[in-house]
């Protein structure tokens, strides 16, 4: 059964053209499939529902840049981390701000060679519903879950740290948490050439936003190599322009795909 919330969304998408951001509500049932994968896929998810103190992290919905990200699995350019067999396991994938987690495991599934850490906030709700939903979908075995607290130790992801890629999907909106969000990626990445960041963002939040992260981002050390904006229902990209001039009806029409990686002269110290 839909959750009128839904319901909604979906009436005004339809009659006014006005795209949803988020979708489903605390600890409702959320199922995405798709069809049109080589591999259909079907994912079924209880949304998190986390304790009213931590209600600021926006966790409890299924946020529309999570559905881009697996909707478009191959701009994550996975197939390249090939596992070598090596005693030490294959490539490491992390996602940060997971919530319920739909990109880690759709991921997990997509890619068995891959060890996928998904991680949130250690509030016992949100981390309970994360923990469920990879079990539920059967991929406990590649996927673990880590409660985390940004810029925090990052001992709690040993011995699966550092990763060759980290995910994660809306997680810029909130400027004061920007510090704490780059000290994580830059604690967490590893130190190589082709160790990659890939951001998805919703421009909901404007666009100055996002323009302070990418300024912050790149005083941390860390390079971006690419910022592109993308139709979530359609084909059309476009270059970042921080000074676009756009509505904020226009703006929910698009996610901002950032790749950051370390510049090649850190990576090869």
């Amino acid at each position: 059964m839909s959750h009128p919330e839904d319901i909604l969304s979906t009436s005004l998408q339809t009659l006014y053209d006005y795209a949803p951001i988020t979708h489903s509500s605390g600890g409702d049932k959320f199922t995405y499939k798709n069809t049109s994968a080589a591999s259909p896929t079907t994912v079924t998810l209880r949304t998190p529902d986390p304790k009213a103190v931590n209600w600021s992290l926006h966790a409890s919905s299924i946020w529309v840049s999570s559905i881009y990200a697996v909707d478009h699995l191959e701009d994550l350019q996975l197939d390249r981390l090939a596992w070598d067999g090596s005693p030490e396991g294959g490539p490491r994938l992390l996602e940060l701000g997971a919530a319920a987690g739909l990109p880690g495991i759709v991921i997990a599934q997509a890619y068995p060679s891959l060890e996928v850490t998904v991680s949130d906030y250690p509030d016992e709700n949100l981390i309970s519903a994360l923990s469920d939903n990879v079990i539920a979908n059967a991929t406990s075995k590649q996927c673990r879950v880590v409660p985390y607290a940004w810029g925090s130790e990052p001992s709690v992801f040993a011995p699966h740290a550092p990763f060759d890629v980290i995910l994660a999907c809306d997680t810029l909106w909130n400027p004061d948490l920007h510090t704490l969000f780059i000290k994580t990626l830059c604690d967490l990445l590893k130190k190589t050439d082709d160790a990659r960041i890939r951001l998805i963002a919703g421009l909901h939040t404007g666009r100055f936003t996002l323009q302070a992260f990418m300024l912050a981002v790149q005083a941390a050390g860390l390079h971006i190599r690419s910022a592109i904006e993308k139709e979530v229902i359609g084909s059309q990209k476009r270059e970042w322009n921080a000074e676009r001039d756009d509505s904020e009806h226009e703006r929910r029409r698009w996610i901002v795909w950032m790749t950051l990686s370390w510049p090649i002269k850190k990576a090869n110290k």
